[in-house]
């Protein structure tokens, strides 16, 4: 579990768009560890984390687009039932609120990848690293 940069692209909602990003970012060796769309009629918006979101963020600034940089956190976890649960009901009894979360695992995989925007990322990765039961592999930290 830890802290990340997320990029917020604004793109054109039209064919070819996320093409040209992910070219992009091919080309300059930058891996997407995790990312999201949300589209509206004229725009979209594409959330990822990447490998490097500096070289990122300045490829994107060179091609004049719209990007917007914001701390997350990226929880490595076990791909079982109730363990989103887990971390959301932490979260609310410490009064942090959830803004979004994306995530994808294969059915067959023992752990999958969470992103998270708190409404207070480090406060939450604090309450959350403090929780032995939303650590991922059984792992413990109280004390």
């Amino acid at each position: 579990m830890e802290l990340t940069t997320q990029l917020a692209l604004f793109l054109d909602n039209t064919p070819g768009s996320l093409a040209r990003v992910c070219d992009a970012l091919a080309e300059a060796r930058i891996n997407i560890f995790a990312i999201s769309t949300s589209d509206t009629v004229d725009h979209v918006v594409v959330r990822m984390v990447v490998s490097d979101p500096r070289k990122a963020l300045q490829l994107f600034e060179e091609r004049r687009a719209l990007v917007v940089e914001s701390e997350v956190i990226m929880v490595h976890g076990d791909n079982k039932p109730g363990s989103l649960a887990r971390i959301a009901r932490v979260l609310g009894e410490a009064r942090i609120n959830i803004e979004y979360a994306y995530c994808a695992t294969s059915p067959h995989a023992r752990n999958g990848l969470l992103i998270l925007r708190p409404s207070n990322p480090r406060k939450a990765l604090k309450v959350l690293n403090e929780d032995a039961q939303v650590l991922p592999d059984g792992a413990t930290r109280k004390g």
